[in-house]
């Protein structure tokens, strides 16, 4: 198999990069952000491009050309319409999957030769093309894992274990040990993947990041405290994706058992699967301590998230392996405690108790959440120690520069390996 178009470097000399994910600006999704930070930082250094989908969210209502081709700082993105059926449906989020993917199949097919096509999770299925790309192309393939699947599916019960799963495990680590890298995001995650028998010098770790610059604290004049009435509140809140693996509906049952506790204030934002059950459930107890919003501008979200004096980073026990938070390195970086609601043995868990930058409860433990909960609502001086020394640890080590260089070293030496491997051929 060839590729029609067989060079592999931009006309500048670049190596050329693909991405593929359905998730990209303007999308809020914080998988799409990411990329988007990741994609714009590798411009300088590689000529790059991506297949993206229709975003989810866009709070902020940005402009974009829903299908085709445009340019935005540095990064041709290659925009494919497919189905938006909603989410919580299941059948919808599969053909959802498959018309994204038939879309992008077709668009990849006639991109100019890269020399690594780069590979995400959403939807889970793209490694799967991007082993085919790589075969087509005749270029490197990097699989990129925000999460792993089917493991996460399986845990969550939306996928039973046995027949399907097990074919699909099994299709889907074969791409994983045919990937030239496969980066993931934690110690845990690596060891999961080490333990199906990936290379261990094909997988890299490279956590994600908070752009410290961009996100910053603001503690004082906070407007979105008062916009909604919050200047003398202790503001608990949960920001980004409200699906299955978060469990948030231990948190409304913290919130009831809080209820009396005036000074005390719940806040979720953000959008996803589990929300309208979630609203039902307020409305159903009558909580008057709980509010739910919808996603933030981007322009406006240190200010949204540095409005919180304790955020809720939760890590569901079955998924320990297959994922890691990304919220929390934008926690860190707007100087807000978190209460890690995780296996105190997690990397999620370590992080936040070897920096002092929060409270470890264990999964599934209501009364755990809510006695927290009351002791930071309590200890606020204690609770800004928390937040100024996670903002600390989130320069020193989870800035997106530092990150992204750290991808771009990767993807250099893959590049050069390459080269060298023709060399000696």
């Amino acid at each position: 198999m060839s590729s029609p178009l067989p060079q592999s470097v931009g006309p500048v000399g670049r190596p050329r990069l693909l991405f593929l994910n359905r998730s990209y600006w303007p999308d809020a999704e914080a998988t799409g952000q990411l990329l988007t930070e990741l994609c714009e930082d590798l411009a300088g250094a590689f000529d790059v491009a991506v297949i993206a989908g229709q975003p989810n969210q866009n709070p902020g209502g940005a402009p974009y050309r829903r299908i085709g081709t445009e340019l935005r700082r540095g990064v041709r993105i290659h925009r494919v319409i497919h189905t938006r059926l909603p989410k919580r449906w299941l059948l919808g989020r599969v053909v959802n999957l498959v018309t994204y993917l038939g879309a992008a199949f077709l668009v990849a097919l006639r991109q100019p030769r890269p020399s690594i096509v780069v590979v995400e999770t959403d939807p889970p299925l793209l490694a799967l093309l991007g082993k085919f790309l790589k075969h087509w192309h005749r270029c490197r393939l990097l699989v990129y894992l925000q999460d792993i699947y089917p493991d996460v599916a399986v845990a969550l019960g939306r996928l039973p274990p046995g027949g399907v799963s097990h074919w699909l495990r099994a299709v889907l680590f074969g791409a994983y040990r045919g990937a030239d890298r496969v980066v993931v995001l934690s110690r845990d995650m690596r060891t999961l993947l080490a333990n199906a028998r990936v290379p261990a010098d094909r997988i890299a770790c490279i956590p994600n990041w908070a752009d410290t610059r961009r996100l910053i604290p603001i503690k004082r004049e906070n407007d979105f405290r008062a916009r909604h009435g919050l200047n003398d509140a202790f503001v608990v809140m949960y920001s980004g994706n409200i699906g299955l693996s978060q469990r948030l509906e231990l948190l409304i049952d913290a919130a009831a058992e809080l209820a009396e506790r005036r000074d005390i204030v719940f806040l979720l934002i953000g959008a996803g699967a589990s929300k309208p059950a979630l609203q039902e459930r307020v409305v159903r107890r009558g909580l008057r301590n709980v509010r739910l919003f919808d996603y933030q501008p981007p322009g406006r979200l240190a200010t949204s998230l540095s409005a919180a004096d304790l955020h809720v980073v939760p890590l569901d026990a079955r998924l320990v392996h297959c994922l890691m938070p990304s919220k929390l390195y934008a926690v860190l970086a707007c100087g807000t405690a978190v209460l890690a609601i995780a296996p105190p043995s997690s990397e999620l868990g370590q992080i936040v108790r070897n920096q002092r930058a929060g409270l470890v409860v264990a999964p599934g433990d209501v009364a755990a959440i809510r006695d927290a909960i009351a002791w930071c609502a309590d200890h606020r001086d204690e609770m800004r120690r928390m937040g100024e020394a996670g903002r600390a640890y989130a320069v020193a080590h989870c800035d997106r520069r530092r990150m992204t260089q750290r991808f771009s070293v990767l993807l250099s030496n893959l590049v050069a390996a390459r080269k060298d491997q023709r060399c000696a051929g």
